[in-house]
């Protein structure tokens, strides 16, 4: 709007003018608000026009935008008598479209493209491989439940069940290309620190019990009589996931580290790093791969397993240090009840010589370890009592903190028979046995760095075990129900993909959310469609969270309303990578 003069001489008017459009299409303008006559108006200024003429423009401007807020005000028009249309689908989730545009910063396009250009199928695998990504996030369950879920999305799939199946077998086989090049495209969101690499391994269970490919009987971790295969997964030292492969679920967990590991290292451009892993990683071949080429290590190390006079050493309560110190401690004169000693972490350091490897082991002790120790045993103890008191049979199981193996076993045989009865009662030495060890943590290194730094490195571990609780329980990789090889890869691929792109939304996040908030929120952020051609209405709860995510992606769907257009002009945005070309 704008401000225009009219009239004779002696008989002006100001008016505010309205610009528009004809039904043909050409521009014209017409009288919106008459503001009054000019010398009346000229008058009340002092016959300063020019301050008359900067009112009337004020006055214009807060016509324009009162008639855009009144423009901005939606009516629609409901029938109580109307029906809504058959089949037509009228809540979508919309929590998808900050997956999708973090998949946009990966350039998920260009290597699906490049995919593409080396295969011949004629599906839409770019849309295939991130609807499995935000399947797997927001509604976890088969291919063909993920495959129906899509169709709640804004954009449903134009690809068919079938063209889901064949992409499989193809993301199986460019599984490391694809890697490879989300590593290096992930950069660009947020920085990878590659300085220390975690490396540990999980199993997964399939709902069948015969053995085929790499479906195999192993040590299953869950202790259940069904087929495995194995997962070997890197981590970088901020918790996001680097690489992973799958492994015949017979398979020695020690036998895939130098697989990964070099394809790591040859592939990802990480030939310096800093290894870190659990004992049953830590065997002697794979604690020597790490231990030259600009490699070192820091692993776990099993006291139980230490040599006898190695042992005595390591448990013997002198010669411990505080971090920062030299001073001599001597752990039995400790006050464990002053609450500072009680949060302290107390050091000692073991030579150990194996084979041409110079090592070192870090023996560490900590009163609030030890208590806690105490309060689990304690509790396994009282259930191995209510075992022996109660009318069954004192069984133990196959998991090593099972209560039973507190339970001694006595055979009662009377003479001249057969033994037929049996005395049960605690195994008071295996509880002091295992009570030597409480409070007591050991690593073994290659390092000459700080103590205190080496002992940090080794407490993020915690990460890659909750890496895997976040695919086995939040986003359901398990049971798996794929048959074929190269199918269970491509599942795993898809639910490492997921991991990685909910890590980076962490991040972008700032780390200051939970996992079941961020991912309880994005399943929840639905719009309802109030007529084909009207618009939107956010049919969730708006939150800190919900105001996070919008403020980190720069746009914004929880607006009482939203048009048509302009939910296909987000749709479209959150399709554009808006990474530099320069690395984070």
């Amino acid at each position: 709007m704008y401000v225009n003069i009219t009239g004779s001489k002696n008989n002006k008017d100001v008016y505010i003018y309205q610009s528009f459009r004809k039904a043909n299409g050409k521009p014209s303008s017409r009288i919106y608000k008459k503001l009054g006559k000019y010398n009346e108006l000229l008058q009340k200024f002092s016959g300063n026009e020019e301050k008359m003429m900067e009112w009337a423009r004020t006055e214009a401007a807060k016509e324009t935008t009162l008639y855009n807020q009144q423009k901005e005000q939606i009516s629609v028009t409901f029938s109580q008598v109307a029906r809504i249309p058959l089949e037509e689908e009228r809540l979508f989730n919309v929590g998808y479209l900050f997956l999708q545009q973090l998949c946009s910063e990966l350039r998920f396009d260009n290597i699906c493209r490049n995919i593409r250009n080396r295969h011949r199928f004629t599906y839409d695998i770019h849309a295939i491989l991130t609807d499995l990504i935000y399947a797997r996030i927001l509604a976890p369950s088969s291919k063909m439940s993920s495959y129906s879920f899509c169709h709640s999305l804004l954009e449903p799939p134009k690809y068919s069940l079938q063209n889901v199946y064949r992409a499989l077998s193809v993301m199986a086989e460019e599984s490391d290309y694809i890697q490879e090049e989300l590593y290096r495209n992930s950069n660009f969101v947020h920085h990878r620190n590659t300085k220390i690499l975690y490396y540990d391994c999980t199993n997964y269970y399939f709902e069948i019990e015969e053995e085929s490919g790499d479906k195999k009987y192993g040590k299953n971790k869950e202790h259940r009589p069904n087929s495995i295969v194995t997962m070997g997964l890197f981590m970088d030292a901020d918790g996001i996931p680097l690489a992973f492969d799958i492994f015949p679920g017979n398979q020695n967990e020690q036998l895939t580290l130098k697989l990964l590991e070099t394809k790591v290292i040859k592939d990802f451009d990480c030939s310096e790093f800093i290894f870190c892993s659990d004992a049953g990683l830590g065997s002697v071949k794979n604690r020597f791969l790490n231990s030259f080429g600009n490699r070192s290590y820091v692993i776990t190390y099993s006291l139980k397993k230490m040599k006898q006079e190695d042992r005595e050493i390591a448990l013997n309560p002198t010669q411990f240090r505080l971090p920062g110190s030299n001073k001599m401690i001597d752990l039995r004169t400790l006050d464990e009840t002053d609450p500072e000693v009680f949060h302290t972490i107390y050091y000692k350091e073991v030579p150990l010589v194996t084979g041409s490897m110079n090592e070192t082991i870090i023996v560490t002790y900590s009163p609030k370890y030890k208590a806690y120790q105490q309060k689990i045993r304690g509790r396994q103890v009282e259930r191995a009592m209510k075992m022996i008191q109660g009318p069954g049979k004192c069984r133990r199981g196959k998991n090593q903190n099972d209560p039973a193996r507190f339970i001694h076993k006595t055979s009662v045989t009377p003479d001249g028979e057969i033994a037929d009865q049996a005395l049960y009662a605690l195994d008071e030495e295996r509880i002091r046995e295992e009570a030597m060890y409480d409070g007591f943590y050991a690593v073994v290194t290659n390092l000459e760095d700080d103590p205190s730094e080496i002992i940090k490195i080794n407490k993020r571990r915690w990460e890659i075990e909750e890496n895997f609780r976040i695919m086995k329980s939040d986003f359901e990789a398990r049971p798996v129900y794929v048959q074929r090889d190269d199918r269970i890869k491509a599942h795993f691929l898809t639910c490492y993909i997921s991991l990685l792109v909910y890590r980076l939304l962490e991040k972008k996040l700032g780390e200051e959310f939970t996992c079941n908030q961020i991912l309880e929120t994005l399943r929840k952020m639905n719009v309802t469609l109030l007529s084909k051609d009207s618009g939107y209405i956010p049919a969730y709860k708006r939150t800190k969270l919900t105001d996070a995510l919008h403020n980190t992606f720069k746009f914004r769907i929880d607006f009482e309303f939203i048009t048509k257009s302009s939910m296909r002009s987000i749709i479209s945005n959150t399709k554009k990578a808006t990474h530099s070309k320069e690395k984070i």
